[in-house]
């Protein structure tokens, strides 16, 4: 079992120092000087931790096998990823991929928005790809403020989205607040170019 640690981001310097955006509420354990990580996707690593520090609440790492700059650039967007055992304990807020792909979505009422399909990392912040019951393709924010909670064995996550976010969501407010089938109709195509 792969458990992420962090995702490289932009090299800092011309030594090949990297800036981290750490996954893990143990980066003093997972990040320690001397560790080899795996990578995503694998061909990257494995890349051992040759130095780290942190700097205005960001985390900074050289690797023996990263000599400068260039080779910095060429491992933006890379996972580091550990072998861990599936029982380990994970943190409050970590979740492994596998747990979360196959989860239905749904709003806080209990109203299906589709099922989560990936989950894709990203520098700013990570988003849950649910794909809705009429085949279009959202991404959520997977943020605390709208992925509320995840139940693994109800095999759910409850999504309190913002209005507009999912196309049927947009089409139930349209219907309700305007008159005309043809408003409504060019709300829902507003709503499923912005889910693209």
């Amino acid at each position: 079992m792969q458990l992420r640690v962090a995702v490289i981001g932009q090299p800092h310097g011309l030594k090949g120092e990297v800036r981290l955006d750490v996954r893990t509420d143990r980066p003093e354990i997972r990040l320690a000087v001397g560790s080899i990580l795996e990578t995503d996707p694998p061909e990257a690593g494995p890349l051992t931790v040759a130095k780290n520090r942190t700097y205005k609440d960001s985390y900074f790492v050289l690797f023996d096998e990263i000599k400068d700059r260039t080779a910095a650039e060429s491992i933006r967007g890379v996972e580091l990823v550990v072998e861990t055992d599936e029982e380990e304990e994970t943190g409050e807020d970590e979740w492994y991929r596998h747990e979360l792909v196959g989860l239905e979505a749904l709003d806080p009422d209990g109203y299906t928005l589709g099922v989560v399909k990936e989950l894709e990392i990203m520098p700013g912040q990570d988003l849950l790809v649910v794909e809705e019951p009429d085949g279009l393709i959202t991404r959520v924010p997977f943020v605390k403020e709208i992925v509320t909670e995840i139940d693994i064995e109800d095999n759910c996550v409850i999504i309190d989205a913002p209005p507009g976010l999912f196309s049927e969501e947009e089409m139930v407010i349209s219907e309700e607040t305007v008159s005309g089938s043809s408003k409504s109709d060019d709300s829902q195509d507003h709503a499923s170019e912005e889910t693209k």
